[in-house]
């Protein structure tokens, strides 16, 4: 067990706390809430960066951050869709969490015939990953109907317009390997 296997489990170890204070009957359960998966977002950037920079890359380490990512970011939106009660949340919601599903399955796949790499993480998905945290992030914060949630809403769906943008080139770079047949002479 080494420091960003270590960041990455507090990561999943936040998520009930973070779901627990968000429900309080408090005033500020929706800042601490916020904060609390900012946190756990910047721990994302952070035990990638350790792990690289201190050479402690492990096994354990490359199947639990995705993990670790997925379960907060699908949580976060959960209780949001819940919260707000809102079609117009729930549509990127629903894309965003539709997605990891698929991509998870294919890079999945595409490990188990030996060609992860054509699904590696793209630049485009580190931009819709920096987008859907802070609409998150500005989600929890402001409780439905302030402006700074109707802000975060609408960068919701720029992030799930990205989402299913990688989505897409995604699909596009497994295609051959999906439908051999279809690519042979």
């Amino acid at each position: 067990m080494n420091l960003p296997n270590i960041l990455t489990l507090s990561r999943i170890l936040m998520i009930p706390v973070f779901v627990i204070i968000y429900y309080l009957p408090a005033q500020w359960s929706y800042l601490v809430s916020a904060g609390l998966f900012a946190l756990a977002a910047a721990t994302d950037w952070l035990d990638g960066y350790l792990a690289r920079k201190l050479n402690q890359s492990t096994p354990f380490g490359a199947f639990l951050d995705p993990v670790a990512d997925k379960l907060m970011v699908a949580v976060a939106l959960t209780v949001l869709i819940e919260a707000h009660a809102s079609f117009i949340l729930t549509i990127p919601a629903t894309v965003i969490i539709g997605r990891e599903i698929v991509i998870s399955a294919l890079r999945e796949w595409m490990a188990e015939i030996g060609s992860r790499a054509s699904v590696a993480v793209s630049y485009i998905g580190k931009i819709k990953t920096t987008a859907q945290m802070v609409a998150i992030i500005m989600l929890l914060a402001f409780p439905p109907g302030v402006v700074w949630a109707q802000a975060g809403t609408v960068l919701l769906y720029v992030a799930a317009v990205l989402t299913f943008w990688s989505m897409i080139l995604y699909l596009k770079a497994a295609w051959p390997d999906l439908f051999p047949e279809k690519h042979q002479s």
